[in-house]
């Protein structure tokens, strides 16, 4: 296994310069990624609640190991298989980073960490990412590109009752302001005001609200359309409403998914369904 790691790292660095030297005409994450059926990694807002993280997937056969690089050649995540699982093998590995809110004013505790936008970005580098997959007979090699193209998250979402709507929004929500990303857009920081990302899909998700654990949190309604749609509307089937206990309390996700798979999600919450003359908590 060390042998392996050390052999990569010297396969690293020539796979690096081919890439950075191509890194100028690549656009998006490719799916396959080299020896890999799928890998990925990207930024994820939720501007509701005003917090950042950073996530990634990758997808290879029978592998012992698997580990990522920046464009630096600093690991970011290695993941070992032991035991029962080495004989078993990895195949998909998907994780997502802590997700530390990104102002001040956000904070719920006095030693909870800020991340501001800006020290975000700085952070997590655009550019390519590099991964390595240890089979016991091959190394598997691929990338990807991050990019910071922002999509802007949703705004003025409503539910009347059987209908999710929102409008495309020009802001990121708790995390920047328009006027804040006008100011990060001219001094470079962003290559692109988020009102000017083109949103592939929409992603809609309906839910019960309830405690962690609690089994009626698995009963959700999740559809991903095209960002292009003229009306900004989905409508949730009745069948799957007339399904949820009386009095149920619901909340509601829309995501702006780039082309490159960062996301900005809005939230509403205490949707009242089905609800009687007792009504909802």
């Amino acid at each position: 296994m060390q042998e392996e790691y050390m052999r990569s790292k010297t396969l690293f660095g020539a796979a690096a310069v081919v890439v950075m030297g191509l890194c100028a005409t690549v656009a998006t994450a490719t799916e396959p990624c080299g020896d890999f059926g799928e890998c990925k990694v990207l930024i994820e807002f939720n501007t509701t609640d005003g917090d950042i993280g950073f996530h990634f997937l990758m997808d290879g056969d029978d592998l012992n190991s698997a580990r990522i690089d920046d464009q630096f050649g600093a690991t970011i995540f290695e993941d070992f298989a032991t035991g029962a699982l080495l004989e078993q093998k990895l195949t998909e590995t998907f994780a997502e980073s802590a997700e530390p809110v990104c102002r001040n004013k956000l904070k719920e505790e006095p030693g909870e960490t800020v991340v501001t936008l800006e020290e975000f970005l700085e952070r997590w580098a655009d550019g390519p990412y590099f991964f390595f997959g240890f089979s016991d007979d091959e190394i598997l090699l691929g990338d990807t590109i991050l990019t910071h193209n922002l999509p802007a998250a949703p705004a003025d979402l409503d539910f009347d009752g059987s209908v999710i709507s929102w409008a495309a929004g020009d802001d990121l929500g708790e995390c920047a302001t328009k006027k804040q990303l006008d100011k990060l857009f001219n001094r470079g920081v962003l290559p692109l005001h988020p009102e000017d990302v083109m949103v592939d899909a929409w992603e809609v998700v309906f839910e019960p609200d309830v405690e962690d654990g609690d089994p009626l949190g698995k009963l959700k309604f999740t559809i991903r359309i095209a960002g292009d749609i003229a009306t900004k509307a989905v409508t949730v089937p009745a069948e799957y409403l007339a399904d949820l206990p009386d009095d149920t309390l619901a909340k509601i996700e829309v995501g702006a998914i780039g082309g490159e798979d960062n996301a900005t999600f809005t939230e509403i919450f205490d949707i009242c369904v089905n609800e009687t003359p007792a009504g909802c908590e």
